[in-house]
């Protein structure tokens, strides 16, 4: 045994623990990074999740804060009516996590809410780790109400928020310092919910300078709409936060009230959109040309089906840390694509006989859709004229939906109803199943085991999208409008079809929403279904030219190098 090679190796892992070598720290309200730990609700926390694999793949000097969500973010039944009913998700953190002896305060409300801190250590390809910071205030030193302040997920009223929101900030960064992160140069803000943690980035600096502050953030903005965005009035802060902190907040915002994307836009060095349209519509919506853009990605290796794992492992070696490989795809044999998506579908229709009793047919054309449900997606757009969908899809199509909708949602709870509704009235023509309480389990079952994918959202509310890239990945075609992402992955019969006119204007006016519906049903007809049936050959090609044009791109490999790059300052370990 080579002693010195071994030594070497071990001084080298424990240099890289120590938090003097790590310079940036990647903030956000939920981060997704396994199904047993519910700190997410949707594509936010999911991509969070899906970078910081990707930065310990690559061998980035970064670490993850969050919150500790007791509750997680609910457990979602549908009953006999179609309607949601919300449940608490019940877990249990020391299964997972490791609790730190670390503690932190913060004053909220004129009190001292204790924070302490659990770690969950993502491990890359090639040993390297990035720890994963969660905050929690549920323990005794608290008094009830401020031991539930890390219960939720986007519940309760804006009080609670921004309680939620100094705890991140302010909160994550004091735990940084009491763990020995004094090395740390970029604090990149996953949204604006952490954008406090600048005012405590001024206390350590003695209140002198705003711009030395502004040079050690960056913002990624994924909200493509400003009603989207965190807006706290004065009067609430003022009854909330350190009398200090409220000054110095007056100085930075003196417009009456904190828009967090405000905050964001004005103390960052950088500030990116997550595609290239959503960077055209936040310089209009901002006026601003301060925008920059890294379009979105997921981990490659963490939503490729495992059937299809074998075959990139067998045919594409170096895949799992070099993604860009997979161009590469387009020399797969067809009859090993086919045979491994089909084996996925099984899989799914499995899930869906145990969790519904409904026995879908692997022979007919399965079209998916899951996300959050919320107005803007759309779920029910196929569902516009029904004879007409009838018409043209009855014994050659079946569809499969999930998601969830925020407890307070109404809207997005009545879309969940009418597709449970519908599903009952046209099941004898064609087979409608809504998936319940949707997660990271069922959305890697659906995303690789559907032919095609649907996603109809109003332009141009779609920042970008992730779950289509999950699809890419598994050869699942993609059947879209043309907002977020695929507007740049989209070329029309070789990697999936768009749904309506190319983007034009960015601002809302006058939506004919009707003229979407009937992109879909001529595509549909003319296009998605003929081929499924009349030419297999043309359809794999295509879900090779998917894997190979999309997958080898639209993954957060990808994206953490753009970040490195134009963020950070850095290079990768691994590049």
């Amino acid at each position: 045994m080579n002693y010195n090679i071994h030594v070497g190796s071990s001084l080298t892992h424990l240099m890289e623990m120590d938090p003097a070598f790590r310079t940036v720290a990647y903030f956000s309200m939920e981060i997704g990074v396994m199904n047993d730990i519910p700190t997410y609700a949707g594509g936010l926390g999911i991509l969070a999740g899906d970078v910081l694999k990707s930065t310990a793949d690559l061998g980035v000097p970064i670490v993850g804060v969050t919150l500790l969500y007791k509750q997680g973010y609910f457990k979602q039944r549908i009953d006999e009516q179609g309607r949601q009913i919300e449940e608490p998700f019940q877990w249990e953190p020391g299964k997972k996590l490791t609790l730190l002896p670390n503690e932190v305060n913060v004053d909220i409300e004129g009190n001292s809410v204790y924070v302490r801190v659990w770690v969950y250590e993502i491990v890359g390809e090639t040993g390297y780790v990035v720890p994963v910071y969660f905050l929690d205030t549920d323990y005794e030193k608290n008094t009830p109400e401020h031991r539930n302040l890390t219960w939720y997920l986007y519940g309760g009223d804006l009080r609670y928020r921004l309680c939620q929101e100094m705890i991140l900030g302010i909160g994550g960064l004091r735990i940084l310092r009491d763990l020995g992160y004094n090395n740390i140069k970029t604090f990149h803000l996953n949204e604006g919910h952490a954008g406090f943690l600048a005012l405590e980035l001024l206390r350590e600096q003695g209140y002198i300078d705003f711009e030395k502050i502004k040079e050690q953030v960056v913002f990624t903005s994924h909200t493509p709409v400003a009603a989207g965005h965190d807006y706290f009035s004065f009067d609430l802060i003022e009854r909330t936060m350190s009398p200090v902190f409220v000054d110095y907040l007056k100085q930075m915002m003196p417009n009456g009230g904190v828009s967090m994307v405000d905050f964001g836009l004005k103390y960052s060095r950088y500030i990116n959109g997550v595609s290239k349209k959503h960077r055209d519509v936040s310089r209009k919506l901002y006026n601003t040309e301060n925008i920059d853009y890294i379009t979105n990605g997921v981990h490659s290796k963490s939503w490729t089906s495992s059937s299809m794992q074998r075959i990139f492992d067998q045919n594409i070696p170096g895949w799992r840390n070099d993604p860009s490989r997979l161009v590469m795809a387009s020399k797969l044999g067809d009859n090993e694509i086919w045979k491994a998506h089909q084996a996925n579908k099984m899989h799914l229709l499995s899930k869906v006989l145990e969790k519904t009793g409904i026995e879908l047919d692997t022979e007919i054309l399965t079209i998916g859709f899951a996300r959050r449900a919320v107005a803007y997606k759309r779920a029910d757009l196929i569902f516009k004229d029904i004879n007409r969908l009838i018409d043209i899809c009855a014994g050659k199509v079946q569809l499969i939906f999930s998601g969830k909708a925020h407890p307070s949602d109404e809207d997005g709870k009545k879309m969940i109803q009418r597709v449970t509704e519908i599903s009952k009235e046209i099941s004898d023509k064609i087979p409608v199943v809504f998936l319940d309480n949707y997660d990271m389990e069922l959305a890697g079952l659906l995303t690789s085991g559907v032919d095609v994918w649907l996603n109809t959202p109003i332009r141009p509310r779609e920042a970008s999208g992730t779950s289509g890239m999950k699809c890419a990945h598994n050869g699942v075609l993609n059947l879209s409008i043309l907002d977020g992402w695929w507007v740049e992955g989209w070329i029309e019969d070789i990697t999936g079809w768009a749904i309506g006119p190319e983007p034009k204007e960015v601002e809302l006016v006058n939506y004919d929403e009707s003229q979407d519906a009937d992109a879909l049903y001529k595509v549909l007809e003319q296009k998605v279904i003929p081929l499924y049936y009349q030419n297999k050959d043309k359809w794999i090609s295509m879900m090779k030219n998917t894997i190979s044009l999309n997958a080898s791109y639209f993954n957060t490999h990808r994206v953490v190098r753009e970040y490195c790059e134009k963020a950070y300052g850095i290079h990768p370990k691994y590049y």
